[in-house]
């Protein structure tokens, strides 16, 4: 079963969130995802952080999963669609949003960001979690201060002609699509979100994505036998789309 929304405490409404989402605005230069698994397991369910800052949209959510953590984390893949899906809503026409398995966000190409999982350390894998963290980051403006062209692979909403799309439009939109997300695998099973999430994947001719039952990525190849598997919890481990110097996205 997808994780709930139960919330058990309220917080000051300062954006403009869903029920049964429930605020919590940090100071810039504050760590939103760090701050959130701090807080999990008084705050509860529903819970989102909120980091104010120009530069960066930065943003984590509490869930609480209602099966053992060696599936429960396929929660990355809800908050994978609802990010990208939040994306979409405000991109120009013709704007291509993807996702690199399975966490980092690009657009037509750009390295803008991505999300990441947390959970209690202690959770045996057959343990339901008593939550789960996700956290995001999306690059709103370069702030590199080098010349235009100087990271070629590295994208920001402002360069990809977002206009005044902010952080805070965009957090409130991942809200309304996660809901969406989890009421996908509430309605359709995990594998109805699994297909959501493969079709965000850069298409390859003759190449098939499937999400394993513990979430682990499946590639096979047309006519081919057998699959190649790439292992989720690793990935989780170590987030691709991470600078861990700079604790921002990747230049």
């Amino acid at each position: 079963m997808p994780p709930t929304m139960r919330v058990r405490a309220p917080f000051e409404q300062v954006l403009d969130l869903p029920p049964p989402f429930a605020l919590v605005r940090l100071r810039e230069r504050s760590d939103a995802f760090t701050h959130a698994l701090d807080i999990a397991s008084q705050s509860g369910a529903g819970t989102l952080v909120y980091v104010g800052r120009f530069d960066l949209a930065e943003f984590a959510v509490v869930l609480e999963p209602d099966e053992p953590l060696r599936t429960a984390r396929r929660a990355l893949y809800a908050g994978m669609v609802a990010l990208s899906d939040a994306l979409l809503a405000y991109a120009p026409p013709g704007k291509l949003v993807t996702v690199d398995w399975p966490d980092a966000i690009r657009i037509d190409g750009g390295l803008i960001g991505g999300g990441r999982l947390g959970w209690p350390g202690i959770t045996r894998e057959d343990e339901r979690p008593e939550w789960l963290v996700f956290g995001a980051m999306i690059r709103m403006v370069l702030m590199s201060g080098e010349e235009p062209g100087a990271h070629p692979l590295a994208s920001a909403l402002e360069q990809e002609g977002f206009g005044d799309v902010g952080a805070a439009r965009l957090t409130e939109a991942f809200a309304r699509h996660l809901m969406t997300a989890c009421d996908v695998w509430q309605s359709d099973g995990f594998d109805g979100l699994a297909r959501e999430f493969v079709q965000r994947l850069p298409r390859t001719p003759g190449v098939i994505h499937e999400i394993a039952e513990n979430g682990d990525l499946l590639v096979r190849r047309t006519g081919g036998t057998g699959a190649v598997r790439c292992e989720l919890l690793p990935a989780l481990n170590a987030p691709s789309w991470l600078d861990p110097d700079t604790g921002g996205p990747r230049l």
